[in-house]
């Protein structure tokens, strides 16, 4: 299943996608949770109903997908965690060893910008890069979730273009202050439900395209750490809740390892791809 947040008179709304319609669960299905990310965490009950609604949608439930405002996924996770440095071309790209325990950094919900949604290039910077990565979906709460347990853990997955400004990422060890840069981050469009992807959306060619030239051309299979294994680790330091977001890293690719090096700028429009999942597309615009 593809499943869809979207703006409804000023609130978030959730929705099914089916082709180039969306059916907004508001309507078609009253007791189901009204977020997303309380739909996974009612687990099989949850799922067994949206079946029944997608097999038999009603009418007056269905909308055209393109008069419909997309939200991120997630509109405002508990958590967002991303891991650095887990393609091993993308680490050699830029001069780092391979890693042997996964990095860890953090985004904030003031990033996050939806499908369609303008990312937004800093006044303080020229050098906004982007990153195709894989945006994992907690489903299910744990903690200390053993690595075989892992994957049933999770919610779904989808795109996420995780916008670097370059040079403050790199003042200090920590990457925090460049990844956090107000409206840098893309996912959407949907949340894929795992049974729509091979086991730990492996194998997936996951591009990127600015201005519609492929400059991140890899697959799933080749992360450090895999889906798994992220969520073992992570849930050992803290718990899991549902609506949670982890970002596994990117190929490599990125404008900053290139020469010359190649940086979004107003006016550009970036294309995040991953097989299975979709295409998620921002136009770039002038950011305060």
């Amino acid at each position: 299943m593809r499943l869809v947040s979207f703006s409804k008179k000023g609130g978030v709304a959730v929705g099914l996608r089916q082709g180039d319609k969306i059916i907004d669960l508001s309507i078609a299905a009253h007791k189901l949770p009204k977020s997303l990310a309380g739909i996974l965490a009612a687990g099989s009950a949850a799922k067994a109903e949206l079946k029944k609604i997608a097999a038999k949608p009603k009418k007056k439930a269905v909308l055209k997908a393109s008069k419909v405002k997309l939200l991120p996924p997630i509109p405002v996770p508990g958590k967002i965690l991303c891991v650095g440095l887990n393609y091993k071309d993308h680490a050699a790209e830029t001069g780092n060893p391979l890693p042997t325990y996964p990095v860890i950094f953090t985004r904030f919900t003031n990033t996050l910008v939806a499908d369609g949604g303008k990312l937004l290039a800093p006044k303080a910077s020229s050098m906004l890069d982007y990153e195709a990565e894989l945006a994992v979906i907690i489903g299910k709460r744990g903690r200390n979730i053993a690595k075989d347990k892992a994957l049933s853990h999770v919610g779904g997955y989808a795109c996420f273009n995780d916008g670097s400004v370059r040079d403050y990422q790199m003042k200090t060890s920590q990457f925090t202050l460049g990844k956090n840069f107000d409206g840098t981050g893309g996912f959407g469009p949907d949340l894929v439900t795992p049974d729509e992807l091979p086991k730990g959306a492996h194998g997936l060619k996951i591009k990127c395209r600015l201005n519609g030239q492929t400059l991140q051309n890899g697959t799933t299979a080749d992360l450090v750490f895999d889906v798994a294994s992220l969520i073992a680790e992570i849930s050992t330091v803290m718990t899991l809740e549902p609506g949670d977001v982890i970002i596994t890293g990117t190929p490599a690719g990125v404008g900053m390892a290139r020469n010359p090096k190649i940086f979004m700028k107003p006016g550009d429009v970036c294309e995040v791809e991953i097989e299975g999942i979709g295409v998620l597309r921002n136009p770039i615009a002038q950011g305060a």
